[in-house]
């Protein structure tokens, strides 16, 4: 079958991943743009309206008009190459396929579409949020004993990024964890790209702030 598979950024609704955060895959039975913590989304051909020409400022792609209404209504994929990827996507036998998809591709789809495109559980964000934000402003609300300076160069300041440190290791290597945070039917690897990059971010800010308090 043929298929093709392309990096870049996404649009998703009011949320943008950067390149290279985003990946979409085409064959002539399915579209999937996985938009890392932004959401993974899948079509059937006949779920798209239309694929059209995207620019905006410094930004180029294709936008993919659909009517499946759990996903946002902006769905756009970033890319240099737009007016050929679309020449692409229609080389592929996608836009025109009328024919019943496999069981199985039609029962993915239908799985996906049904849980939403957003991967974590709501109660796991607030709980994440919370937890950040005391630890960051432990020291401002006494919570980490005295803290003359009332800077982020402090205890909580150091304990903050460690935190969201663990929680983005933890989902990538325990499977409990992960089906605790994660909504079900999403997996781990969706999100890999975005939670490298969290940890990345964090150990570098814990590993700074660590430095510049001692």
């Amino acid at each position: 079958m043929f298929e093709i598979e392309e990096t870049g950024g996404a649009y998703i609704g009011s949320g943008q991943a950067t390149w290279p955060f985003a990946k979409l895959l085409v064959n002539k039975n399915e579209l999937r743009l996985n938009a890392s913590i932004l959401g993974n989304l899948y079509f059937r051909p006949s779920d798209i309206i239309s694929i059209e020409l995207f620019s905006a400022v410094f930004r180029s792609g294709i936008k993919i008009n659909h009517r499946v209404n759990g996903y946002s209504e902006k769905v756009v994929f970033l890319t240099s190459g737009s007016r050929d990827l679309i020449k692409r996507i229609t080389d592929t036998g996608f836009l025109n396929n009328n024919s019943v998809l496999p069981a199985a591709v039609e029962a993915e789809i239908a799985k996906y579409q049904s849980i939403g495109s957003f991967p974590l559980k709501w109660s796991a964000v607030i709980v994440f949020v919370v937890i950040w934000n005391f630890l960051l402003l432990g020291d401002l609300l006494g919570f980490f004993g005295n803290n003359d300076n009332h800077t982020v160069m402090s205890l909580g300041g150091q304990l903050a990024p460690a935190f969201a440190f663990l929680f983005a290791l933890a989902i990538i290597i325990s499977a409990p964890f992960s089906r605790l945070v994660l909504k079900k039917g999403h997996k781990a690897k969706d999100i890999k790209s975005f939670l490298f990059f969290l940890m990345a971010i964090t150990g570098f800010i814990f590993i700074m702030v660590s430095l510049i308090s001692h």
